[in-house]
């Protein structure tokens, strides 16, 4: 499902502004993401576009998933998973602050902005995860438009980031690349899209959109085809029969066609057809 990368930032006195300014603590649904927020500042992010803090700590080997579902299990309504990782070693506090912030970035990066006709609050509600680290309105949203302005720099190359991945072989010497985007290359199959290949990967849902445009402006990921425009119909054609070659103007029906040279007026049928040919025409 494509999903809008790169709108324009939120206004300055968007939702999230004045939920600063009230203070307010519950969630705050959009079309695209849910933010958590306490007495004001946002402390968790859940979107469908990226990857959650699990899926990032179970692929990067820091909890297992039977540590990660224990964490869950054992949180019950206290709402304490983060607190449980470190407290059963699988994380330190530190770690768990690194991470937690680098899954909220990434989420609210694609669930921002938040139009008002189309997000609702409902106060008091928390996430399970608990408070880990909240981060203001106004941190959060500056952080959000500088990582849309580096998307932005490679522009040209936005068609590929709702669009399944295809490598190309390059014809020459490859075009240097990091550690992430040749693992991007070698999981590329051309069925996986940017965000899913993120989730495969256990991996920043942004950082893999600006390496896929990088590796686009670098040739060795396909461009896909640009939408082919359906072809104009002649006004008073027939909608479900074959159209002729467009033509200069409006065309020109064939009783008006001129008569060749070669016939022959002197035959009583031909001349007849002229005469009406000339009447038809003086009368229109």
């Amino acid at each position: 499902m494509g999903l809008p990368i790169s709108p324009p930032p939120p206004a300055p006195a968007g939702l999230l502004d004045r939920c600063a300014a009230e203070r307010v603590t519950g969630a705050l649904r959009g079309p695209h993401g849910c933010f958590y927020l306490l007495d004001g500042a946002v402390y968790c992010v859940e979107g469908t576009a990226a990857p959650g803090l699990d899926i990032l700590l179970i692929a990067a080997g820091k909890v297992p998933p039977q540590g990660w579902q224990y964490a869950v299990e054992r949180a019950g309504p206290q709402q304490q998973v983060a607190q449980i990782l470190v407290s059963e070693g699988w994380l330190t506090q530190s770690e768990l602050e690194i991470c937690h912030l680098a899954a909220l970035l990434d989420a609210a990066f694609f669930a921002l902005p938040l139009p008002p006709e189309s997000t609702s609050f409902t106060p008091g509600t928390a996430h399970w995860l608990g408070v880990v680290r909240p981060i203001s309105a106004g941190a959060l949203q500056q952080a959000t438009a500088r990582r849309r302005a580096l998307l932005d720099r490679l522009h040209p190359w936005a068609a590929v980031d709702s669009s399944p991945v295809i490598p190309v072989r390059p014809r020459t010497s490859a075009a240097p690349t990091t550690g992430r985007q040749r693992r991007l290359l070698d999981r590329a199959d051309g069925r996986h899209t940017p965000q899913e290949l993120a989730r495969l990967l256990g991996q920043s849902a942004f950082a893999t959109l600006l390496d896929i445009r990088r590796l686009a402006a670098a040739g060795l990921v396909q461009l896909p085809p640009a939408p082919t425009a359906l072809p104009r119909r002649r006004p008073g054609a027939c909608l479900d029969g074959p159209d002729a070659p467009a033509s200069e103007g409006h065309p020109t029906p064939t009783w008006q066609l001129p008569v060749p040279d070669l016939l022959d007026t002197a035959d009583p049928d031909i001349a007849l057809l002229v005469r009406l040919r000339t009447a038809l025409e003086e009368n229109l």
